[in-house]
């Protein structure tokens, strides 16, 4: 086993945006040999992030909108590259980034479950996995309809029921803990603590204080990008709350 669940190494991620884009091959053309091709510019979504997380620790990350925090969700799950440095991880990742992102909605709550399972490589405890999901969510009594038929908080509900059923070593979680009736986010924190009990390692975003640090063992503070501070819930809390009150007053 590594010393780390997560090594984050010097990692950036930048993104061209391109202006006055063409629209057909046609004007790409005259754009190249009449001299008026705009190459775009960069923007920086992350600079030379560094940090480490143990086995069994529960990392906050905190910032501004923009600062970069979902754009290092992504890179720590595995979806998309870092423009430079290095990301290592020890054991399967799991990301809950967008509930429900993968789910068909034509399809029944059952066969998108059933889908998911075989994806993640539970296909020979697919009956366990689906009623575990199906009793968590509470929707015995919807399971067989399709997606689109859903309200908001089923949806929820059945997709987070299965982003937490498979096993992995490290859990992303993306700002989804505050979605969802009062009642089910207590059953959501709930299964989270039991998830860090069983020596699991977290990794949660939130701008609800309250949750960071009855969660969180330490926490990242991240600014335009950049690590400003990775230190224990309540001196991160402080941090965040000064950056916030010096853009205000810019």
């Amino acid at each position: 086993m590594q010393p780390y669940a997560i090594s984050v190494r010097q990692v950036s991620k930048r993104f061209r945006v391109q202006r006055n884009r063409p629209s057909t091959l046609r004007e790409t053309v005259h754009q190249v040999f009449t001299g008026q091709w705009d190459r775009g510019r960069f923007l920086y979504a992350l600079r030379d992030v560094s940090f480490t997380v143990r086995h069994g620790q529960v990392l906050g990350i905190i910032g501004h909108n923009g600062a970069g925090k979902s754009t290092l969700l992504r890179l720590l799950c595995g979806l998309g590259r870092p423009t430079s440095g290095c990301i290592v991880t020890d054991g399967l990742v799991s990301g809950i980034l967008e509930l429900g992102g993968g789910f068909h909605p034509d399809l029944t709550g059952r066969q998108n479950i059933k889908t998911v399972a075989i994806l993640n490589g539970a296909k020979d405890h697919l009956t366990e996995c689906e009623e575990n999901i199906v009793k968590f969510a509470e929707m015995e009594r919807y399971i067989d309809q399709p997606v689109r038929t859903y309200s908001n908080g089923m949806y929820v509900r059945l997709a987070f029921a299965a982003a937490l059923e498979f096993d992995p070593s490290v859990m992303v979680i993306d700002e989804v803990l505050a979605v969802g009736d009062e009642r089910f986010q207590h059953k959501c924190m709930d299964r989270i603590s039991r998830f860090h009990r069983e020596g699991k390692t977290l990794i949660v975003t939130s701008h609800n204080a309250e949750q960071i640090k009855m969660l969180c063992t330490e926490v990242l503070v991240l600014d335009e990008g950049r690590v400003v501070l990775q230190s224990d819930p309540e001196s991160a809390l402080n941090c965040y709350h000064d950056l916030m009150r010096q853009r205000t007053e810019k």
